[in-house]
């Protein structure tokens, strides 16, 4: 397939420039010099480093992967026609097509509504779709990733570095409430699902401890609760946490609202990038792909 890098690097720097800060769950900043994001802004947000973003726009970088173009895709917000436009001038010729996270009007309504409440959107197998600043602050900025590695279910069962967001006493009420999730997500999916046999399958012959909960049979959906979570800054901020399913029930919109009120404005003072770059990135094995940072 013909490739166009220089267009490829066109298309996203008019994506960028259409993105507000605040609708990319940044803080506005001051005296920003062009409209939109930044690039290093994107950079972080696609989980890439500026050099090599700076490279795709410039139409310098052949050959982006498809993880890294829909990475791209989250961060920019592309639709799924713009998504596919994106991966044909990659030159890969399959697009994402059902693969890309694309939240549901409804829940992006909402979302956007809530922008001093750390909140975020999940599917029922656990990817995160898209957080707000609040959010990042509060559990730091997930990192977009494609198949099974972009559940933090699977990740929770295969990567135990990923469970430094919740307090260890806590660990095992997760791994519960998870399993029983992900079942009820299995069920109403049915068996011809790729997408959640994928993770169970890999999840029964990679974490025993997985596979020991699974054949308990539990099933449950999630709708509130409270829970803890551990902030390198804010330390342990205990969250009464509600969730709004679409009719489907494929995505869900999660929100957080932390006990503690004077939490909650220290919350809006911080940068998320500056509460979690010291903190070391999960050690990945293997098999795995990367973490993503969720509920």
């Amino acid at each position: 397939m013909a490739t166009d890098f220089t267009e490829l690097g066109a298309f996203l720097k008019t994506r960028r420039a259409r993105v507000s800060p605040q609708e990319a769950g940044l803080p506005p900043g001051s005296r920003r010099r062009v409209p939109g994001l930044r690039r290093d802004e994107v950079a972080r947000l696609a989980d890439i480093s500026v050099d090599y973003y700076i490279e795709l726009e410039q139409g310098r970088r052949q050959g982006p992967s498809v993880a890294v173009l829909k990475a791209l895709a989250v961060a920019l917000r592309l639709d799924a026609t713009e998504t596919e436009y994106l991966m044909h001038l990659a030159g890969h010729p399959a697009p994402l097509g059902g693969d890309t996270l694309r939240m549901q009007s409804t829940l992006q309504h909402l979302l956007e509504q809530l922008q001093d409440t750390p909140a975020l959107v999940i599917t029922d197998l656990y990817e995160v779709v898209m957080q707000n600043r609040a959010c990042q602050v509060l559990v730091g900025p997930h990192r977009v990733r494609s198949g099974r590695g972009a559940s933090f279910v699977y990740q929770w069962f295969t990567n135990t570095g990923v469970r430094h967001v919740y307090p260890q006493d806590d660990h095992v009420f997760h791994s519960r409430r998870m399993v029983a999730d992900l079942r009820t997500a299995a069920a109403r999916r049915g068996p011809h699902d790729q997408a959640v046999q994928a993770v169970v399958k890999a999840l029964l012959v990679e974490s025993r401890e997985f596979a020991t909960l699974w054949a308990d049979h539990q099933i449950a959906i999630c709708h509130e609760g409270r829970k803890r979570i551990v902030n390198p800054v804010l330390g342990v901020v205990e969250v009464q946490w509600n969730s709004f399913f679409t009719a489907d029930a494929a995505q869900r919109l999660m929100w957080m609202a932390p006990v503690d009120s004077t939490v909650s404005q220290r919350i809006a003072e911080l940068d998320p990038y500056e509460v979690w770059q010291k903190t070391p990135a999960p050690a990945e094995p293997v098999s795995t792909v990367a973490a993503v940072q969720a509920s």
